[in-house]
């Protein structure tokens, strides 16, 4: 019998512990289709007490993950711990440096240090996977690295972080406003007690800034992201939406234009009609666009046990069948160079709420600051009446720069009628 894949798993929380179920549980398909046996040998985390649901009993145990990248008998190493410092980003770069497969769930690790870890790879000859690092169980991964590997893809966008897609859906379902969706995300354990990583777009921009790596074929920049959360939607701004034919959204958007990349996580009212628009809950989506095989869209669990469990051991199978690519599927010598542009350069239609006192000429003063920033209306929304008293009124224009849209703001603002910040959404035209 071929010599069995021996598996060291560092961290055995939700997704380490999932790991070895599906590896035990699964054992006999995993077998055929890695062409060998697969075991967990050695295990790290912090509590050896602790009841994971799963046996670790006759498994090497080490308190120092890093030792796993020096256990002789290790054949390949999944990292589990997560961050982009600390144990799990040491045992990273010390198997890579002795030589050994690494397999990662860890996006803030590969967002942050990505480039730097490639490189270590390709230098040693040796695997660093990460179907489990973006979009849970969906095989994002593969679809952009080697089924869409013959296109030239102009953009990928999608939803990324479940917690804050089940946060816009319970708005927009009930009629309830964003800090009674998260407190009740939060009950539900869908988010964190400190949820800021996933509702302020840190979570999903990590994600992008790992898919426009692939994507465009170039060193991931994480600092190139421009990052906004959802805290600021109201339910207001997701009713209106509605009657305006959209959806809001957060979405991760990666988009090749002739100046240069442009990336960018932040909400966005997308046509109730594309596909994107009706991924609720805590389902998370993927969409690339090539030039030969079109758009394509895949949907699916972003999160838990059983999905990022999934996307870590088809990376082991592939390791086990000896299935390498370059890490951002080009050697390093072949990555592109186009530049990253910044999000003063978007260039698209918005939607602005404005909060106003129902008096006369207040809506000539707004247009008028839209005009003189060669910002032209689309269309505009007023409801009802209330004399001397605050109202909203809802305009979209046309595409215009975002430095165009920030000046116009900042002069409605000003307004003396203006009685807060006018609320800005981007619309996508998708």
């Amino acid at each position: 019998m071929t010599k069995p894949l021996s598996v060291a798993v560092a961290g055995l929380g939700t997704v380490g512990a999932g790991v070895l179920t599906l590896l035990r549980d699964n054992a006999a398909t995993i077998t055929a289709r890695a062409g060998r046996p697969m075991a967990v040998t050695a295990v790290s985390a912090r509590d050896r007490t602790r009841d994971r649901g799963v046996s670790i009993s006759g498994l090497r145990w080490y308190d120092d993950p890093v030792a796993l990248a020096h256990d002789p008998n290790v054949d390949v190493v999944v990292e589990a711990i997560g961050g982009s410092e600390g144990q799990g980003a040491d045992l990273v770069r010390a198997a890579l440096a002795a030589g050994k497969p690494v397999v990662t769930a860890n996006k803030a690790l590969l967002a942050v240090h990505g480039a730097e870890l490639a490189d270590l790879a390709e230098s040693k000859g040796v695997a660093l996977a990460y179907e489990a690092a973006v979009a849970g169980g969906i095989p994002a991964i593969k679809a952009l690295r080697e089924g869409l590997a013959a296109n030239d893809i102009s953009r990928v966008l999608g939803i990324l972080n479940g917690t804050c897609n089940y946060i816009l859906t319970q708005m927009r379902e009930r009629g309830i406003e964003f800090a009674q969706a998260l407190s009740e995300a939060q009950k539900l354990g869908y988010a964190e007690a400190d949820p800021a990583f996933d509702v302020d777009g840190i979570d999903a921009a990590h994600k992008l800034a790992i898919l426009a790596a692939l994507a465009f074929g170039r060193p991931v920049d994480f600092d190139a992201v421009h990052v906004e959360g959802i805290r600021a939607i109201s339910a207001l701004d997701i009713k209106l939406a509605e009657e305006l034919g959209y959806r809001i959204k957060l979405l991760g958007i990666a988009r090749r234009t002739e100046a240069g990349i442009e990336t960018r996580m932040h909400p966005c009212m997308v046509p109730v009609a594309h596909p994107i628009a009706r991924v609720d809950g805590v389902f998370n989506a993927v969409v690339a666009e090539g030039d030969f095989v079109g758009r394509i869209v895949l949907e699916g669990r972003g999160a838990g046990a059983g999905p990022t469990a999934s996307a870590i051991c088809a990376d082991l199978i592939d390791i086990a069948r000896g299935r390498t690519t370059p890490v951002w599927g080009v050697a390093a010598r072949d990555l592109s160079r186009a530049p990253s542009l910044p999000m003063s350069q978007r260039v698209g239609a918005y939607y602005l709420r404005l909060m106003v006192v129902d008096r006369p000429g207040v809506i000539a003063d707004v247009t008028a600051a839209l005009r003189d920033h060669h910002i032209s209306l689309e269309s505009m929304l007023q409801r009802g009446r209330a004399p001397g008293e605050a109202v909203p009124v809802v305009v979209t224009t046309h595409d215009c720069e975002e430095a165009q849209m920030r000046a116009a703001i900042l002069r409605i603002d000003a307004l003396e009628a203006v009685l807060e910040t006018p609320a800005m959404i981007r619309i996508e035209a998708l």
